[in-house]
């Protein structure tokens, strides 16, 4: 592998590792929160669980290199971006352009986190 590779496989890795804790640390911050919705906290489980499975996958890319890592991260990151986009037009959209925003974030978050599994898997 070459120099240039290998940092981008490092930041890669490191993005996931803490997108994988943000999803965690929101998760646990919303079911402790008294005054979330049943609706919020449904969602804050489906974020933790995709950070914790992130992180699992991830590490077993590292350790093994399975071929089915990439495919269950992609299946993960799938879900979890679906249930995000109804949580969105369940609000009704109602921030407008940062809402479109903050999913398109998400989204590329979510593809960064699985071609980090991706390269894992291949170096």
């Amino acid at each position: 592998m070459k120099k240039p590779d290998t940092g981008l496989l490092y930041g890669h890795i490191a993005f996931s590792v803490l997108t994988s804790f943000l999803c965690v640390f929101y998760a646990v911050s919303v079911t402790l929160n008294d005054i979330a919705s049943d609706w919020q906290k449904s969602f804050a489980y489906v974020a933790g669980g995709y950070g914790l499975m992130n992180v699992y996958i991830l590490s077993a890319a590292w350790n093994a290199r399975p071929t089915w890592a990439p495919k269950a991260d992609l299946l993960i990151g799938g879900c979890f971006f679906a249930v995000l986009v109804f949580d969105t037009l369940n609000n009704g959209y109602s921030r407008g352009l940062a809402g479109t925003a903050v999913t398109a974030f998400v989204g590329l978050a979510l593809w960064i986190n699985w071609n980090a599994v991706k390269k894992v898997c291949e170096r």
